[in-house]
This record gives C-alpha cells, sequence and structure tokens, in this order.
C-alpha cells in the first residue's frame, strides 16, 4: 500500500533521533517563554485580574470615607492593608469630574444672574475637570511611587492611588459650598477643604518616610494636594 504524500497544509515534523529519542514532538526553543510572556501580558489587559481591587461593601467604603475626612489619625494604610482598592479612586474621581461640570455651571449662572449679560453652558468644564481629576489622580501618585521606589522604600502603587482617590472626596463635598455666591466664603471653604485633603495624604505618606531627609515629599504632596484645590476654586468657581 502506498502512503500519501503529505499535502502542502500538513506540519512537517522534526526528526526524533539522538538524545531526543523517546520523547515525541519537541517544541522550538523558547516556544514557552513566548507563551508564558503572552499570557502574562493577557492578563494585565483582562478585566478579571482587577476585580479583587473592587471587592468592597457599602461599610467599607464609607468607613474610608469618613477616614479622609479625619487626617489626623495618619492611620489610613493599616485600614487599608488587607484590601486596598480601586473603587474609591475611580467613583470618586467620576463624581468629581460631574460635580465641578454642573455645580461650576450653576455657580457661574448665579454670578451673572444680577447682570444683563447673557448665560450659557460651559462644556469645556467637562472637559478641564476630565483632564485635571483623572490625569491628578493617576499621575500625581505613580510619580510618587517611582519616586520613592528610586530612594529604595518599599512602595504599593495600589494603595498609593488608593490613597489619593479618597482624598478627593473632601473636594466633591466643598464642592456643592462653593456654589455660594460669596467671594469670602468660597475662599474660607477653599482654604479649609485644601488643607483637610493634603494634611490626608502627607500624614499618610509619614508611614512611608521615617527620616528626615525625606521630609520634602510630605511638603510637596502637601503643596501639590493644595494646588489642586485653588485651581478648582480659581477655574471653576472664579
Amino acid at each position: 500500500m502506498l502512503l500519501a504524500a503529505p499535502t502542502a497544509n500538513s506540519p512537517i515534523l522534526p526528526p526524533n533521533n539522538g538524545s531526543n529519542a523517546g520523547r515525541g514532538y519537541q517544541t522550538l526553543e523558547g516556544e514557552g517563554d513566548g507563551q508564558q510572556s503572552t499570557n502574562k501580558w493577557n492578563g494585565v489587559f483582562s478585566v478579571s485580574s482587577y476585580t479583587e481591587y473592587f471587592n468592597v461593601d457599602t461599610d467599607l467604603v464609607l468607613n474610608r470615607l469618613m477616614s479622609s475626612l479625619n487626617p489626623t489619625t495618619g492611620d489610613f494604610f493599616s485600614k487599608i492593608d488587607a484590601n486596598p482598592d480601586l473603587y474609591g479612586l475611580i467613583w470618586i474621581s467620576t463624581t468629581l469630574v460631574f460635580v465641578l461640570s454642573s455645580i461650576g455651571n450653576c455657580a457661574t449662572y448665579l454670578m451673572q444672574s444680577d447682570s444683563n449679560s447673557s448665560w450659557n453652558f460651559d462644556v469645556n468644564y467637562v472637559n478641564v475637570a476630565a483632564c485635571s481629576v483623572y490625569g491628578y489622580a493617576l499621575l500625581v501618585p505613580l510619580g510618587f511611587y517611582f519616586l520613592i521606589r528610586y530612594m529604595g522604600i518599599s512602595a504599593s502603587l495600589i494603595r498609593f492611588w488608593c490613597l489619593w482617590g479618597y482624598s478627593l472626596f473632601v473636594l466633591v463635598l466643598s464642592s456643592f459650598l462653593l456654589i455660594i455666591p460669596v467671594e469670602f466664603l468660597r475662599w474660607t471653604i477653599t482654604i479649609a477643604a485644601a488643607t483637610t485633603s493634603a494634611s490626608f495624604v502627607a500624614l499618610n505618606l509619614r508611614t512611608y518616610v521615617q527620616s528626615d531627609d525625606l521630609m520634602i515629599i510630605l511638603v510637596a504632596s502637601f503643596a501639590l494636594q493644595a494646588a489642586l484645590t485653588i485651581f478648582i476654586k480659581m477655574w471653576f468657581f472664579s
């Protein structure tokens, strides 16, 4: 009986002789490493890889929100150590973008209600709010993470994102109060919110920064957080 010749689509197996005898089909060198690398990147872009960071209930989120309003304790990292989340980062940031876009336009309307000039909804508030809030909440913790790691201190990026995310909660509350068309009260509210939010970040970072030589990190975190609050006041409630 004649054997059929292999077609163009038939796989050609490498010869099985020498030291590899009895081992059957041999994969090409490096094929397993490439597959492992591919699986690793697939995990990065898989939604299921991040589900553990959203495994929080209402009571846990409320407890962390209340902690952000009491910055003097400085124990936020100990509260989230077992279960840091990204729910607060995404939810609070998105809420702040919506609040700044809507309340900012309402505040502008109230300021112009006594004048004869016409008022139009400023859609640029949405773009500026989204770029500033999301950019700050994602990039600033990332920058501090790399800075602290560069200095030889162990740190967790997820915990940093969690910290900065909850630090924005007080800005959501203060934005509702900034609708009051009294400039003195607006600046008073802004200073109070900036102090609370900046102290929450700086005092909790103190657990990572113990040396006096690294106190510049605490000062920088305080200044950046306060600068964001003042920027919100100047751009959306001027």
